[in-house]
């Protein structure tokens, strides 16, 4: 049957052989681009607006993301069953990009926690840091009674307790890559700036000493403790719980003051994405990057998995030749580290990305660098160090997002910004966690825990742009104290997963 009504589909770049649907599209129907669809093309995915020869590259951003495995018609239904992954050689341009702080302009400010070291939060928790498994039941039970404690009395700038217990902390080489990353992840977060308060807590013989974190050369509020040195379970439990309680008009005492954006450092995360997290919440959350940076921020984008095939792009925005080499050392441990494990970099995306219209990691890759913005890339980081330079920063991490942010927060992120176009529901204590979803129809659905819809950009609502101060707005909002969906709903005891590399012993 001859239908007239006529669909619309969206083509990203002049270069681009694929469009993609915005919605259903039935077969058998008329399309722009002077096609028609020969294939049911579910909404998300892509559909050839040429013929495509096997071997053929197809392009996606005018960039490739995967090669034709059969010959392919124009309006024919594009995804894994006729495309797959190809390496290609990068090419790329230094310094299209460049920094643009504001100078000359009103200063932005959020509301947080100064503290006596200089550095600020945006929460004002008690942290409880098992340095081995051991000590897990122990952190949790505390944190528990002190929050306990807290719904039964008003300590109104004290946002709570948290435990940060973890399954690592021994079976492991006392020495070496693994160890000195697990001992950066625990040093990052001992020192957070949303922690008014910390006892680190181990069991007494692991690998992970606790000698390894009482290094302090300037008095922090930080204890150290041992269960086999306190005298056993309830022993450590009771002794803390009432330490905590004693203290806690002290760490209620500092109260929310003016501190400028220039103090912020956002972690760009992502999970769950779909075929529309390049085209409306990360670019947006990209926008929002560079206005934080042009307000002399940070921000720390990191899976250095899922930037594979687009490091091209970082590359370009490099303010130096040291931090492509160092990226590119990164990426060829990953490629030694998956072979090492029987795996490759493109054994990704996940079942949830191809459902949404994803295809190959490549084009996974070129959505995600978008959050990058148009910033110059300052620095390239190894798991969990230090930020040491104010801007747009790149830290190496798998992609899984429990691990991936957690190494962003021990790195210093204060503020977690978080896209998804299938949903994932993700919070992350002591940092609070931003939800941006890439779609409406998700949004809907979901919406007790998004907290910003970029789908408004697909229905022609609100410019990227637009979208992208909406979240800087919002950042400085959450920053200021007001609860995300992700605090809201009680996300963020359960996140924190600290990067286990290499055998258990």
């Amino acid at each position: 049957m001859f239908i007239k009504d006529m669909f619309n589909i969206i083509k990203l770049n002049e270069k681009d052989n694929i469009g993609i649907a915005p919605m259903d599209i039935p077969q058998n129907i008329n399309i722009n681009y002077g096609i028609r669809s020969i294939d049911n093309i579910p909404y998300g995915h892509k559909i050839s607006l040429k013929k495509i020869k096997s071997g053929d590259f197809i392009f996606k951003y005018g960039q490739i993301i995967g090669i034709s495995n059969k010959n392919i018609e124009p309006g024919e239904h594009v995804h894994s069953h006729n495309m797959g992954y190809s390496d290609f050689k990068r090419e790329y341009t230094r310094n299209n990009f460049k920094n643009a702080v504001i100078k000359n302009k009103k200063i932005e400010y959020f509301k947080g926690f100064k503290r006596n070291n200089g550095s600020s939060g945006t929460r004002n928790y008690i942290g409880l840091i098992s340095t081995v498994n051991c000590s897990a039941t122990v952190v949790k039970k505390i944190s528990d009674k002190i929050n306990n404690y807290l719904k039964d009395n008003n300590f109104e700038n004290i946002d709570g307790a948290v435990c940060l217990k973890h399954s690592s902390g021994c079976g492991m080489n006392t020495s070496g890559y693994a160890m000195s990353v697990f001992n950066r992840t625990i040093e990052g977060f001992k020192i957070h700036p949303n922690f008014g308060k910390v006892f680190v807590i181990g069991l007494g013989c692991e690998c992970a000493q606790i000698s390894l974190y009482n290094n302090d050369q300037e008095k922090r509020n930080i204890e150290y403790l041992n269960i086999q040195d306190e005298g056993g379970t309830n022993e450590i439990i009771t002794k803390v719980t009432s330490r905590i309680i004693n203290q806690l008009n002290e760490i209620n005492s500092i109260s929310r003051t003016n501190i400028p954006v220039s103090e912020l450092t956002v972690a760009l995360q992502c999970g769950g994405s779909d075929s529309y997290s390049g085209i409306t919440a990360n670019p947006a959350l990209g926008f929002a990057s560079d206005l934080i940076i042009d307000h002399g921020g940070t921000t720390l984008l990191s899976e250095t998995p899922e930037i594979y095939g687009a490091e091209h792009l970082l590359f370009e925005k490099s303010s130096n030749e040291k931090n492509i080499e160092k990226l590119n050392k990164q990426i060829d441990w990953w490629k030694e580290y998956v072979a090492s494990n029987d795996s490759t970099l493109d054994n990704n995306p996940s079942p949830g990305n191809k459902k949404g219209g994803l295809t190959t990691i490549l084009e996974k890759s070129l959505g995600a660098v978008s959050k990058a913005g148009n910033r110059n890339m300052v620095d390239v980081l190894d798991y969990a160090e230090q930020v040491k330079t104010k801007g747009f920063n790149f830290m190496n991490s798998p992609g899984y997002d429990p691990v991936s942010v957690t190494g962003q927060v021990a790195s210093g992120a204060n503020v977690i910004c978080f896209t998804t176009g299938r949903g994932s529901c993700f919070g992350f204590k002591p940092t609070p966690s931003i939800k941006i979803a890439t779609n409406t129809n998700m949004y809907n659905k979901l919406s007790e825990d998004m907290d910003i819809n970029a789908g408004t950009i697909m229905d022609n609502v609100a410019s990227v742009n637009e979208v992208g101060k909406e979240i800087f707005d919002k950042i400085i909002s959450v920053a200021s104290g007001e609860k995300s969906k992700s605090e809201i709903n009680d996300y963020g005891d359960d996140e924190f997963n600290p990067w286990i590399i290499g055998a258990t012993l």
